[in-house]
């Protein structure tokens, strides 16, 4: 009888180590605290025979206990599971933060019977134990289970240690997972909270575009602004350098200064530093006064010098000295005059093949190219069209007291063109278009190029070195292609075998930039089948990997 009692005491201690074992893989396996808990209880009565369980866990907004997991429940009785701190055994058991043990509940009055432990038909005694789980010191919830008590001997203090170390191992568990969704919810609130405090894109007054290459120009434009040095502004003509300028200088702490601009290209050495500089009374014929210049009246302001890739060697080196010693003499004039200048230059040549050739200065080049922000072309940044369209079109509209609108034909036209003019161009196009039509709607025939009758056809295959500031161009012939709102989109090349070799490959070599050495979009582009591009390509030995 004693061997008996012996063997039947270690198998229930090997049951209780393998069940403590097993629970604590569970728990520890994931952070998914009502799966891992579900999966724990089911082992408890897997392995020990319990009747029925459950884990309560504090509601922190209600401060009762709620049902979080339970095994051996119905539906309708685990919705019945929830109790106040103090209220019957098991909230008695939180709020003392101590184990209970019921040998028998139809016994106890304590014992609410919520989730229908006790049945009038039991006829073995049903007990019940309750212990608390703990997160460090703190109680934060309840482990119940109840089973049948066959045969009477009780045996309860082996099931509260037990109970005892699976509470210690959930609280653990609990513990956890709330540390980590606190965590993430911390980090959530915070890069909202940065989301919400940083603006939803750059913006400049004036300036219309969304696309990322000019966000990235708004972002420059906005990080430049705060300083005095000189920025220099590249990209095609058209694309809106002045405009950039303009809104650099009202970001500025100079804003409330002037704004003065000037063309270099547009005037001759001689009266380009007469504008610079002014010009003392007398100083060549028709000087009846003194006047001064450009440098004097931004000063304290901005200066914005356009197409400076234009002005003359000589006069380089004059403007070189202004911007080294920050002080000039008016022409015919021999006091130097100091100045407070921000200098903003823009350009659509290229510098650097300028400064390699010998015609533009290397030390002026370093002077001026203190910052760069390149503007991209309006071919590259196709989904600030729609925008630009608009805006043009309110301005028309406002200004000439007309309610045109653009269909979505027009728009797939605007979308599909070249824009050699960049900005400019597209300014033109739709002022011309709103002008011509007769009534308030502008649609795709009412474009030109749908026609055939497109003025700016010729510059979409211009020859240019670089996208970015090209110095030299080469005109290149084209056939316009027929086919109905097509015309306006990209003029076809010619195909090829027409003309002289020569001609051909430069052709070749265009559509193959264009295409970035993809040769299917190259034959698009010239309107060829890809087997007639890969004979030309071979024919005039043009090396595709190159590109």
């Amino acid at each position: 009888m004693i061997a008996t009692t012996g063997n039947l005491v270690d198998k229930r201690a090997s049951l209780e180590l393998v069940t403590i074992y097993e629970i604590s893989k569970i728990l520890s396996s994931s952070l998914d605290v009502s799966r891992t808990l579900r999966e724990s209880l089911n082992v408890l009565q897997s392995l020990l025979g319990f009747r029925r369980s459950m884990v309560l866990l504090k509601d922190d907004e209600a401060e009762d206990l709620e049902l979080a997991v339970s095994v051996g429940l119905t539906v309708a009785e685990a919705q019945a599971a929830r109790y106040r701190p103090g209220e019957g055994v098991i909230g008695r058991i939180y709020s003392l933060g101590s184990p209970n043990v019921i040998p028998d509940i139809s016994q106890e009055p304590l014992f609410l019977n919520r989730t229908q432990s006790l049945s009038e038909t039991d006829v073995v005694p049903t007990a019940f134990i309750g212990v608390p789980i703990r997160a460090t010191t703190n109680v934060i919830g309840v482990l119940t289970i109840d089973r049948k008590d066959e045969d009477g001997n009780g045996g309860f203090g082996r099931d509260v240690r037990l109970l005892s170390m699976v509470a210690n191992l959930v609280g653990q568990a609990v513990a956890l997972r709330r540390i980590v969704t606190e965590e993430r919810e911390r980090l959530v609130l915070k890069t909202e909270q940065e989301r919400d405090a940083r603006p939803a894109g750059f913006t400049l007054d004036n300036v219309v575009g969304a696309s990322d290459r000019m966000q990235q120009v708004f972002a420059e434009a906005h990080l430049v602004a705060p300083s005095r040095s000189t920025v220099l502004l590249r990209g095609e003509s058209g694309t809106g350098k002045e405009v950039i300028a303009r809104a650099i200088h009202e970001l500025s702490p100079r804003k409330d200064q002037p704004f003065i601009k000037v063309n270099c290209a547009a005037l001759s050495e001689t009266l380009l530093e007469s504008e610079l500089f002014g010009h003392e009374k007398g100083a060549f014929t028709g000087a009846a006064g003194v006047r001064k210049g450009r440098f004097e009246m931004a000063d304290g302001g901005t200066l914005f010098m356009d197409e400076i890739g234009d002005i003359s060697a000589a006069f380089q080196t004059k403007l070189l000295r202004v911007l080294q010693e920050r002080e000039f003499e008016r022409v015919g004039g021999s006091k130097p005059i100091k100045v407070d200048v921000r200098l903003i230059c823009a350009t659509n040549r290229n510098l650097e093949k300028m400064v390699s050739a010998g015609t533009f200065r290397s030390d002026l080049y370093f002077r001026i190219n203190v910052i760069s922000i390149f503007l991209p072309a309006l071919r590259e940044r196709p989904n600030d069209i729609p925008a630009l369209a608009s805006h043009f079109i309110q301005r028309f509209n406002a200004e000439n007291d007309r309610h045109i609108a653009l269909t979505d034909s027009a728009q797939s036209v605007l979308q599909h063109c070249y824009w050699p003019g960049n900005v400019r161009e597209l300014e033109n196009c739709i002022e011309r278009v709103a002008t011509m039509t007769r009534n308030d709607r502008v649609d795709m025939q009412d474009f030109p190029c749908t026609h055939n009758r497109c003025l700016t056809q010729v510059l979409h295959f211009v020859k240019k070195d670089d996208a970015v500031a090209p110095a030299e161009t080469e005109m290149i012939s084209y056939e316009a292609p027929q086919a109905p709102g097509q015309a306006g989109a990209r003029p076809a090349e010619p195909a090829v075998g027409d003309g002289k070799p020569e001609g051909e490959r430069e052709r070749l070599i265009w559509a193959m930039e264009q295409a970035r050495g993809v040769r299917a979009k190259a034959a698009r582009l010239l309107n060829i089948t890809g087997r007639q591009m890969g004979y030309a390509l071979k024919k005039y030995d043009i090396n595709v990997p190159r590109f």
